[in-house]
């Protein structure tokens, strides 16, 4: 293990790591959520208000994390999820989130916000799931979706929470936009980060040129950096269930939905054909005040029927992974932490942080005495303070 990792005990440790390293800019458009970070602070409080209730005497010296999503065994019952503009955080950052992944087996969901193209990406880790954000069109979205196929990816997840950009002053506070606009403010920041300048930015720029925004659409974006090029925000306000049938008629891999909060979503869902769902409140960085997932994720369960229902949004310990699994999720996906942890040390980093989240999962079975992930339910968690979440007793 390298000795920037040493110190690195928890996945909270990464974001302080995180903090020192990157520019202010790049670091609060990780960090931050949206407005007055209400649903990123719910985000965290919905786990804080569940407790363990353990049995004890139970052999449990075999114990196992793996668990089987969509037919295919992980190792544990988490993985990375989207994160856009990786590779500003960390050299080749989605490459290097998708190879952790991999050599850990566990799913990494690129982003459609993503500046590392999808081909080279499902090239080196032909595993990796692609996240699309729908095209303002249905040419667009068909070019799109059309790419992704050709490109050889089996699962597509269709993020529909973003019908508008959301408000995240932090960003124009710390002076980050999309694109980065050139700056003596923005100049300073790099400055002061050399690690993360030649380290990242500058190597990029020698190796690979100038990034692009690269799957937003069938064909090539914007460039991250620039002073009067505006990045192509499609109108998304007037997207509905129709497109998602639309992609459903064309996609013939597995098709997930990302950003359902409500049963009745879910059910749609389910309903049109879709293969899963992941309750998501986009890391609390679209609509203030939006509950934590965790809040609604029994009542989807019960909605969703047999399609797997997945989670993400506030994850930082194995003891959220468990609450998450006990309340019905199946699977349940990271965010921040593994950009934070490639950011610092690159590969080594993300699986790190997934030996960091897979040993405390592992000693919190034991210590609930269950042998599986498939024995949490309920009856393991207790209210301790707030609102009684659906099928959990007092």
């Amino acid at each position: 293990m390298s000795r920037r990792l040493r110190s690195i005990l928890s996945l909270d440790d990464f974001e302080r790591a995180a903090r020192r390293h990157l520019p202010r800019p790049v670091f609060a458009y990780v960090s931050g959520g949206v407005e007055d970070n209400a649903a990123l602070r719910d985000n965290r409080a919905a786990f804080d208000e569940l407790g363990f209730v353990p049995r004890v005497l139970i052999d449990v010296s075999k114990r196992a994390t793996a668990t089987t999503l969509f037919g295919r065994e992980y190792s544990v019952p988490f993985g990375i999820a989207p994160m856009g503009i990786s590779a500003l955080s960390a050299y080749r950052g989605d490459l290097v989130q998708a190879e952790g992944a991999r050599r850990s087996n566990i799913p990494m969901i690129m982003s459609g916000s993503s500046l590392i193209r999808l081909e080279e990406v499902r090239t080196q880790c032909p595993e990796t799931w692609f996240q699309a954000y729908l095209p303002g069109d249905e040419a667009k979205i068909l070019g799109l979706i059309d790419r992704a196929a050709t490109a050889g990816f089996k699962t597509l997840v269709v993020t529909v929470d973003v019908a508008v950009l959301s408000n995240r002053e932090n960003n124009i506070r710390a002076g980050f936009s999309t694109p980065l606009r050139p700056s003596l403010r923005l100049a300073w920041d790099g400055i002061t980060h050399p690690r993360w300048l030649f380290g990242n930015a500058l190597r990029t720029i020698w190796n690979h040129g100038m990034p692009h925004f690269e799957n937003s659409f069938a064909t090539r974006g914007a460039p991250i950096l620039a002073r009067d090029v505006e990045r192509d925000f499609s109108k998304k306000d007037h997207l509905d269930w129709t497109h998602l049938a639309l992609i459903r008629k064309r996609w013939q891999g597995r098709l997930v939905v990302k950003g359902v909060m409500s049963p009745e979503d879910a059910r749609i869902a389910r309903e049109s054909g879709i293969d899963g769902v992941i309750v998501s409140n986009h890391g609390g960085r679209q609509l203030d005040h939006t509950v934590s997932p965790l809040r609604v994720l029994p009542s989807i369960v019960a909605a969703a029927g047999a399609i797997p229902v997945m989670m993400d949004s506030g994850i930082r310990r194995g003891t959220d992974v468990m609450k998450a699994l006990a309340l019905g999720a199946s699977f349940v996906f990271v965010g921040r932490p593994f950009n934070y942890a490639a950011s610092i040390a690159g590969v080594e980093g993300v699986q790190h942080a997934y030996s960091i989240l897979q040993g405390e999962l592992y000693r919190g079975m034991a210590q609930l005495g269950i042998k599986s992930v498939g024995e949490l339910g309920p009856a393991k968690l207790m209210r301790i303070a707030g609102v009684r979440a659906p099928g959990m007793p007092v």
